[in-house]
């Protein structure tokens, strides 16, 4: 079986808003400094040239993976029909760069709140919405994989086993779950019972430590967590999350209220040989 892949994000390097300049430089860094892959997080308009991005990914040797964060006007349990058609788009997009997976927040919009816990009239409207978009992405052998966030960010699905159940309604082969270790510090009880109880829907990871920084460096129970992965054989990408104020604007973008101790740079090549060092210990490699 393929080894495991370890990656950097588009926001490792660059703002979330994709411009071509910022993403052939995120490109180039990504390559540059180790990486395997890097993950495109797409921008809502699709205004990307896949197929110059795709010359520029092979050219640096890159293996791309796409994410995608639904905008408010996509907020699925009020607009099914926007986030559909957006989530459709991203698949087409994801197939068009080569890759082979969609990760992300595609179960709600970021900051769209409605003042109540999850109903299941809006649970039964994103399923069906899932279940839509995971037949188009059968098309093009992509697997979609969704990514809770934290409370703060969203009601719709904060954790696990919010994914994990949705998901067993939905009851398609393509669709899996995409974690990330920040928002897992803040919801989760631990960081073995899901990545277990997710076994082999898990598709994606985000590698972040609990303040976005230098991973090993703050709260996130790793041990724990390598172990989980080693448990269910994890045999996706570990893809690096984290952000540096260094990064002109990325403070407003992601609200880094306090100076980053690290340049983009330094977080990159720290969290690669982290993330190495991990995988090493625990067999992943």
């Amino acid at each position: 079986m393929e080894k495991i892949k370890f990656g950097a994000s588009l926001l490792s390097w660059t703002l979330p808003a994709w411009e071509a300049s910022a993403g052939k430089y995120a490109i180039e860094q990504t390559a540059a400094y180790g990486f395997d892959v890097l993950e495109i997080l797409l921008p809502p308009s699709m205004a990307i040239d896949t197929a110059t991005v795709r010359q520029q990914l092979k050219q640096h040797r890159l293996q791309p993976v796409c994410s995608f964060n639904l905008p408010s006007y996509a907020h699925i349990p009020t607009h099914p029909k926007e986030a559909l058609a957006l989530m459709t788009a991203a698949v087409q997009k994801t197939a068009e760069l080569e890759a082979r997976l969609l990760g992300g927040v595609l179960h709600s919009a970021i900051g769209v709140f409605s003042g109540h816990p999850l109903t299941t009239a809006e649970e039964d409207i994103i399923c069906e919405v899932w279940y839509q978009c995971s037949q188009y992405a059968q098309r093009y052998d992509i697997t979609i994989a969704i990514e809770p966030i934290n409370r703060y960010e969203s009601y719709v699905c904060t954790c696990a086993s919010d994914v994990l159940r949705m998901l067993q309604k939905v009851n398609a082969s393509n669709m899996g779950l995409h974690l990330d270790t920040f928002h897992m510090n803040i919801e989760e009880a631990g960081f073995t019972t899901p990545v277990i109880a997710a076994g082999e829907k898990l598709k994606h990871l985000h590698i972040t430590e609990s303040d976005r920084g230098m991973p090993g460096e703050g709260n996130v129970h790793w041990e724990d967590f390598f172990k989980a992965l080693s448990a269910i054989d994890y045999r996706g990408a570990l893809v690096l999350e984290n952000f540096s104020s260094s990064i002109n604007g990325m403070a407003a973008a992601v609200s880094l209220w306090r100076a980053s101790p690290y340049s983009a740079e330094a977080l990159a090549k720290g969290s690669l040989a982290f993330m190495k060092e991990q995988a090493a210990l625990y067999g992943l490699l």
